[in-house]
């Protein structure tokens, strides 16, 4: 069978338009395309939005495209905000992104204090995407996203569709019963190797991951608030930015804000990302990974942050639905991995131990 035939893509094309962004007549959508190999899901979704009587309109990005502008653009042209790019995110009722997965090492050898300024233009149409539209991204993997997640390409796309392909209401009802305990507590503490460390949630409202915002999902998370979080993290994953791999990253904070930062591997990247804004040092994000399914590093924030038995904190800007008030152009997500040895406690009482709730 070929990808293009494939008839998951439709099944899932289904589910995003019927179920993701409910998508109706009349509503404008605003469909990414990023690289060629998403063409068969493009394809399935925007048939899928004409059948829903909606207007869909189709735009091209690549991160081939991107190094050009890495490589050759001024500071001024990395530090422009896309304009067709920022009036379909006005224009648009509903936004999908579909996501195909590039050569990690794309940017290889780009100054990094480039590529945070292009980065620093792309996170305000991000943020417009939020303010502006109901959406949902989705990766696609492709022949590097499986040979990066060290597998084949058949058991990565059976993989991708039996994570996305599912009864997402059944899938709600077991994550909301976990966001419940969370959401009744206002201090949350974290224990593994290398980390120690607590923040409150006073305030703050726990989102669950139901499948409306990413696909595949399944996870719960809210904004700390900003001045909370005190200890250190270590965390075992990379943090992946603009396909770079940022290695053994350790995070000390006082008062809310990252006072000393290092890496193994890609300490300038690293500070650099934390430079971005005032912003950046703080967390916008606390996230309880819920998918069990998803069971393997894939280096792609978009599965890696749903590992069940993993959380992930992102520095940078907050989602005003979970009453986040920190503002940046960053929102840079980082996955710890709890399953061998990790703890999580809401107000002293021990929730997750040994890879399992205990709720």
């Amino acid at each position: 069978m070929s990808m293009m035939t494939d008839p998951r893509w439709n099944e899932l094309a289904d589910i995003l338009i019927n179920y993701s962004t409910q998508t109706k007549k009349d509503e404008k959508v605003f469909i990414t395309m990023m690289e060629t190999d998403t063409l068969p899901l493009v394809e399935r979704v925007y048939s899928h939005a004409v059948q829903a009587g909606a207007l869909p309109q189709v735009e091209f990005v690549s991160s081939y495209l991107e190094r050009e502008l890495l490589k050759h653009g001024t500071m001024d042209q990395l530090d422009w905000v896309p304009e067709i790019q920022a009036y379909g995110m006005e224009w648009a009722d509903v936004y999908i992104g579909l996501r195909g997965f590039r050569n990690p090492f794309e940017f290889e050898g780009v100054q990094s204090d480039r590529i945070a300024v292009h980065k620093r233009a792309l996170g305000k149409t991000s943020r417009m995407r939020n303010e502006m539209t109901r959406w949902v991204l989705v990766r696609v993997p492709n022949e590097p996203f499986a040979q990066r997640a060290r597998t084949r390409i058949d058991s990565m796309m059976d993989f991708f569709f039996e994570a996305t392909l599912r009864d997402w209401e059944s899938e709600v009802e077991r994550y909301a019963e976990i966001c419940d305990v969370f959401q009744s507590a206002e201090h949350v503490r974290i224990k593994g190797v290398g980390t120690d460390i607590q923040f409150s949630t006073k305030g703050r409202v726990y989102a669950i991951g139901d499948g409306t915002h990413n696909m595949p999902d399944g996870e719960i998370y809210t904004a700390p608030v900003d001045d909370s979080a005190e200890g250190h993290i270590y965390f075992e994953f990379p943090g992946v930015y603009s396909g770079q791999l940022v290695e053994g990253i350790r995070l000390e904070f006082s008062e809310g804000e990252v006072v000393k930062a290092t890496a193994e591997e890609n300490e300038d990247l690293l500070h650099r990302i934390l430079d971005t804004d005032e912003g950046a040092k703080r967390l916008g994000e606390f996230g309880v990974g819920t998918n069990f399914g998803i069971d393997q590093f894939s280096y792609d924030i978009l599965y890696d942050e749903k590992i069940g038995g993993t959380i992930h904190l992102a520095l940078g800007r907050a989602y005003a639905e979970n009453n986040g008030v920190n503002d940046s152009a960053l929102h840079w997500d980082i996955v710890k991995d709890l399953r061998k040895e990790g703890e999580i406690y809401l107000n002293g009482d021990k929730v997750f131990a040994d890879g399992e709730f205990a709720l």
